[in-house]
């Protein structure tokens, strides 16, 4: 990247975006130098807890990521996490990475090129993100992932055919940019693997499962694609065992790697040490607050602080105040420790926010224990999205982000219209597909009919009356849906027509895989929530990942990457891994950054 000036000034996004307005100018001259004065204060009384010239907050994708990359600069580098485990969120993916022009996809042959990638993320994004930020995710993605693989034991495969989300924009490509972790196995980590962040849906023990697959294995059942993927997963489990391994991917994998690698470059990671306050001198950031085995003490940071601490998805006072309601921090699925620490330090230091009422959606239904984020299940055919009246609203199979911004734009016209809404199902797809864990033709457990995440009925004027919605119109709807599906076109809706649309479906389905009718009874109805993987608003930061004020000027020695800041996705959602990838490539620029200065 070329020079920088800390004087410089980044756009910043001007719709909906940065915190502003009378009570921002009263925050900003009096809260916040007060919140300065009282972390100085808190700096001058803690115990010395340590020097080192960078502290990174945050053990997930981006502060590990930053953390390798500092040390591999030669700078001397802490890691202070506040959860019990390493991993944060992205331990608990699936782990896809969106890096166009990656080493990875280009040695498998996809086309991809700067031109058509560039092209293709100022599409998606629009005006929300300034060109600099997008300019320097796309120049240092695949450095920075070429970095991960040379000093970790991370390794990555192609996720080939997860399309980007919208393949018909320019430079978007049918066959996809992501890439996700291989397997790893998890004794490289020796006795810290008890310290790895569970998976969000882990793995059955016995077998080897990547992202890649689970397409398949929703399909084991009615394809021979699908059953040689699902014997695949065993075979790979089983040889893994008979090397006496303990295999990983997804997530676990690449929260292992990247832990891996910082024990090879000596950074420690200190958990169970919650970030309390940033400290400051003469507008400088110089070193954190946090608590460590009960005590209240300083590190210093010699050259910055990088705070990679995640979102505020777990912090129901900030949804209210940020988000539109309906919502609910039951909904996420979220590292349960992310509740906006990072983000609010990074405030009180001064640094404006953006995105905060925006997050990285999708539509989840409401389980007893923890909500299950729907990816292939509204997508498969024989199945469609109803309101509360009884009628469709929305492409099921569009980009999971893309349906709860519906739900919400349609809902705020009438509240309740569209949270919840209903997934509704017929037998011949509870025959034919996986849903969640539960295999085809298996009954459903007990709990989620009596948390009423599902219902179940033999008519569809019966299945109307147990959630709600008019029976005629439901009538109507499912006849509509029905006539379409036989012809294979959705003239209302435009399912099926992009590439990423057909992603989860069923390729025996024709002529549209997307499209089945709804008509075997008995018939279940599922409620969907608006549900988030994370929260993407945060601080602003510019090409650098340097924390900015609410006028674009620098706060000195700190910057900011992942969910705890402004995401350089906007509003929107490239394609599979848009989360991770930024949040990485943002770790690894952050830590060049103060490296370079």
């Amino acid at each position: 990247m070329s020079a920088r000036s800390d004087h410089a000034r980044a756009p910043l996004p001007a719709r909906r975006t940065v915190l502003a307005g009378t009570g921002a100018g009263v925050l900003a001259a009096t809260v916040l130098p007060a919140a300065a004065a009282r972390a100085s204060a808190a700096a001058a009384d803690g115990v010395p807890l340590g020097e080192y010239d960078v502290v990174v907050v945050g053990s997930g994708a981006s502060g590990m990521t930053a953390a390798l990359t500092a040390a591999g600069r030669g700078l001397s580098v802490l890691v202070v996490e506040k959860a019990p485990t390493f991993g944060g969120s992205a331990a608990r993916s699936g782990a896809g990475i969106w890096i166009p022009n990656n080493s990875v996809i280009l040695g498998a042959g996809v086309p991809d090129t700067p031109e058509k990638a560039s092209a293709y993320l100022a599409a998606v994004v629009g005006p929300d993100v300034p060109a600099d930020r997008q300019r320097a995710f796309l120049a240092n993605g695949p450095r920075m992932l070429d970095f991960v693989m040379a000093n970790s034991p991370l390794k990555f495969r192609f996720m080939d055919g997860y399309s980007d989300y919208y393949p018909n924009l320019p430079g978007g490509l049918p066959n996809g940019r992501s890439v996700e972790p291989d397997q790893i196995d998890g004794n490289v980590l020796g006795a810290e693997l008890a310290r790895l962040n569970p998976a969000y849906m882990p793995v059955p023990a016995g077998i080897v499962v990547f992202s890649q697959d689970y397409k398949w294995l929703n399909l084991a059942a009615v394809t021979a694609k699908g059953l040689a993927v699902s014997t695949e997963c065993l075979a790979r489990g089983t040889a893994a065992a008979l090397r006496g391994e303990k295999p990983l991917t997804m997530g676990q994998a690449l929260a292992t790697g990247l832990r891996a690698g910082l024990m090879r470059a000596g950074v420690p990671v200190w958990l169970n040490s919650p970030l309390v306050d940033l400290v400051q001198e003469g507008g400088t950031v110089t070193g954190v607050v946090v608590e460590k085995d009960g005590v209240r003490g300083v590190v210093r940071a010699r050259k910055g602080v990088i705070i990679g601490s995640g979102g505020f998805e777990h912090n129901a006072a900030m949804r209210a105040q940020y988000q539109q309601q309906p919502i609910g921090t039951q909904w996420s699925v979220g590292a349960k420790e992310n509740t906006g620490d990072g983000i609010r330090a990074g405030q009180r230091a001064g640094a404006a926010l953006a995105l905060m009422e925006d997050a990285w959606w999708g539509p989840s239904i409401p389980l007893p224990g923890e909500p299950y984020f729907c990816l292939a299940e509204r997508t498969l055919p024989g199945g469609l999205m109803v309101n509360a009246n009884g009628t469709r609203f929305v492409n099921e199979a569009a980009p999971y982000s893309d349906v709860v911004h519906v739900m919400y734009e349609k809902d705020r016209g009438a509240t309740g219209s569209h949270i919840p809404a209903w997934l509704i199902v017929d037998q011949n797809y509870r025959n034919r597909y996986l849903f969640k864990d539960i295999l085809p033709t298996l009954p459903f457990p007990d709990a989620w009919y009596e948390a009423g995440a599902v219902k179940k009925a033999w008519t569809w004027d019966a299945l109307a009356g147990q959630i709600g919605v008019p029976a005629a119109a439901l009538r109507a709807t499912l006849g509509r849906f029905n006539a379409q599906a036989w012809g294979g076109s959705d003239p209302d809706f435009h399912r099926g027509d992009t590439a990423y649309d057909h992603y989860y479906t069923d390729p025996n389905i024709q002529p549209n895989s997307c499209l089945a009718p709804v008509w075997v009874p008995p018939f279940y109805a599922f409620k969907i929530v608006p549900g988030d993987l994370g929260t993407k608003g945060g601080i602003v930061t510019d090409a650098w990942a340097r924390a900015l004020r609410a006028d674009g000027s620098v706060i000195r020695g700190l910057w900011a990457a992942g969910n705890a800041s402004a995401a350089v996705m906007g509003h929107s959602y490239a394609g599979a891994g848009s989360t991770i990838g930024p949040a990485m490539t943002f770790g690894y620029v952050a830590a060049n950054d103060i490296a370079d200065a």
